[in-house]
């Protein structure tokens, strides 16, 4: 049996996928509200940093489900 070389990167459908569920994780991630003195808080922020720079590693771009700074979502609404 012939073995596949692993991809270098992930396909472009790939990448569609792991961004629909991080945006998935994100929003579960921003939901809650919590005191930010919690413990809790402190460590859904951590992750939701990771989460946001490994968007940005895989796609080279910020990741397009944030709002920054109140000025709405990074696309309409469908």
């Amino acid at each position: 049996m012939a073995r596949t070389k692993p991809s270098k990167q992930l396909s472009q459908a790939e990448i569609e996928c792991f961004l629909v569920a991080a945006e998935a994780l994100h929003k579960s991630i921003v939901r809650p509200l919590i005191s930010p003195s919690s413990d809790h808080f402190r460590a859904l922020q951590r992750t939701h940093e990771a989460l946001l720079k490994t968007v940005k590693d895989i796609t080279g771009d910020d990741a397009p489900f944030i709002q920054w700074n109140g000025t709405g979502p990074a696309r309409p609404p469908s």
